[in-house]
């Protein structure tokens, strides 16, 4: 029997493995080091039900399962995305395949360990040692990530990188994460840089990328990603993220190229089919979009991976179809999952655009008219977000392809445009969000002209020497729209000629204001809720954060259901 010098009576460990021997020897081995509670899996999905529920000590998982599509990695890659491993898991994988391509894809996604089959106990347990010697020896950095204290855990990371100590190399992964989590993508690209420049990782590599993109240097990123793809096609999360900055450069035509090459290369990935499925379905092939978001809800409805933004689109395309029986399962999967989350803003939200347009398959146009007109109201709010503003414009549009008419929907549907419509990107998002009703999309790219015109009103003051005149012009802008770009301008011109703008203390404040209720937070465009972008690591805290359904939008007076 191996030996193991620490006490892991009070552990617990999963044991993920198709093949009841293997299993049953693993099993075995972690109750021999005295591990005091071992779970069991014999499949890759029930692992994923299991970890989503409950944390472990340890994980030793299989790569391959020769009965599913999804692999070990498939799982470890999904778990990681959706910050359901935390720091304090060590997760080993083990597989009979001894290659160096598979030791080096394991070891790039940051694992504890890697183990080969056949494998001794005494080779088990130095895994597990190592892991737990990381562990301990970053466990004040990881201590002052569980305690939300992400200035000093980055300060600890960058020592330790400096220093060249143990671990040196994981530590800067982590600070470089921390980095862009407090928004100082700058010092973490140069984080990443020193990295690659000390030791060439692709982790790193794509950092960089992920830093440019947080930077808005959305050319040099994906300059960055192709170079990175070139050298490794199968690098999955760099498609993740070249995904998103095509996205933001409103370029969907690659992005959906790239989010399909993404799903091709990891087809048990439920993030990453949502992704897809949503680009599809802006992409304006409804059709196929249609085929997508469904195989998205029948795989991942039951798991915390799932985006209930897939059932909203989904409800969309099948009120286009007619299918009055589909639309219904939307609504009936939206009461399941209310069923686990009553109190969650957002799906609730979410719930009653989809009861809306289950009234307007049903021809009760009386109560959807009602229903648009309550959501109408909070489009000014500070917390009505971009999402709701698609999904709202998206169901005005639905009312008018039917011909049901409301007095006061074109200003809405201005208000709307005037307020999102600060870039490419978002225009078109909303214009295709409107595509029921091709006016709606034509107003949204009016909107984002006349928003440009002012833009470039306020910047010519500026540059003529007025600098005051232009913060004036954009805040008055700012009020009458609550544009984030117009807002985000003022805030510019006040931080380049702070100097030469009379009043400044009291613009200042007004601009301040505007930002705190209707900033660049409350415009970003995006594929459903991102739980965390592609290629970084989870940086799980003691309290989790509030969910971002609880800052979005609050729900007009519930529809009936």
């Amino acid at each position: 029997m191996a030996t193991f010098d620490d006490d892991l009576s009070q552990c617990s460990a999963l044991v993920v493995d198709g093949n009841p021997t293997s299993r049953s020897i693993l099993v075995a081995q972690l109750r021999d080091f005295g591990v005091g509670s071992v779970a069991q899996a014999a499949r890759a999905t029930d692992a994923r039900r299991q970890l989503e529920f409950k944390a472990f000590d340890f994980v030793l998982c299989e790569l391959h399962f020769s009965n599913e599509s999804i692999s070990g990695q498939d799982l470890l890659d999904d778990l990681r995305r959706n910050q359901l491993l935390p720091f304090s898991t060590i997760f080993i994988m083990i597989t009979g395949e001894a290659t160096y391509a598979k030791v080096a894809e394991a070891a790039e996604s940051a694992l504890d360990g890697y183990l080969l089959k056949p494998h001794k106990a005494a080779h088990l347990g130095e895994r597990l040692r190592q892991a737990r010697v990381r562990k301990l020896s970053l466990q004040g950095i990881f201590s002052a990530i569980e305690a939300e204290d992400f200035e000093n855990a980055a300060r600890l990371c960058m020592e330790r990188f400096e220093s060249k100590g143990l671990f040196w190399l994981y530590a800067a992964r982590v600070g470089a994460e921390l980095l862009l989590r407090v928004g100082r993508p700058g010092e973490a690209q140069k984080l990443y840089q020193a990295v690659v420049a000390a030791k060439t990782l692709p982790w790193a590599k794509l950092g960089v990328a992920r830093s440019q993109l947080d930077a808005g240097q959305v050319t040099q990123a994906t300059s960055t990603l192709e170079n990175l793809i070139s050298a490794d096609p199968n690098f999955s999360d760099a498609y993740d993220v070249m995904g998103r900055a095509q996205f933001e450069l409103g370029k969907f035509d690659k992005a959906l190229e790239t989010y399909k090459m993404a799903a091709m290369l990891t087809p048990a990935s439920i993030s990453r089919l949502q992704n897809l499925a949503m680009m599809t379905y802006y992409a304006g092939d409804h059709v196929e979009a249609e085929k997508l978001l469904d195989r998205t809800a029948r795989m991942g409805l039951e798991s915390k991976m799932f985006d209930c933004q897939t059932l909203v689109l989904l409800a969309f395309t099948r009120l286009e179809n007619g299918d009055r029986k589909g639309l219904q399962r939307c609504q009936d999967d939206f009461s399941r999952l209310l069923e686990r989350s009553p109190d969650n803003a957002r799906i609730l939200r979410l719930s009653d655009i989809v009861i809306a347009l289950n009234l307007i398959q049903q021809h009760q146009f009386a109560q959807s008219v009602e229903a648009v007109r309550r959501f109408a109201k909070t489009v000014s709010s500070s917390e009505f977000d971009f999402e709701s503003a698609s999904n709202v414009l998206a169901l005005m549009s639905q009312l008018a392809h039917k011909a049901i008419q409301l007095d006061e929907v074109e200003s809405v549907v201005d208000t709307i445009g005037l307020r999102f419509c600060s870039n490419r990107s978002q225009t078109e998002l909303l214009a295709a969000s409107s595509v029921a009703h091709a006016p709606y999309a034509e107003r949204m790219r009016r909107c984002q002209a006349k928003v440009l015109e002012m833009a470039e009103t306020a910047m010519s003051l500026s540059m003529s020497g007025n600098p005051t005149a232009a913060v004036k012009n954009l805040i008055l802008h700012g009020r009458e729209t609550l544009n984030a770009r117009l807002i985000d301008n003022a805030h510019q011109v006040m931080i380049k000629h702070a100097g030469k703008i009379r009043e400044a203390e009291q613009l200042g404040v007004s601009v301040q204001e505007l930002r705190a209720k209707f900033g660049l937070h409350h415009v970003k465009a995006s594929l459903g809720e991102q739980k965390r972008q592609a290629g970084g690591l989870v940086l799980r805290t003691g309290s989790a954060p509030a969910p971002k359904s609880t800052e979005r939008a609050p729900s007009p007076p519930r529809l009936p259901a």
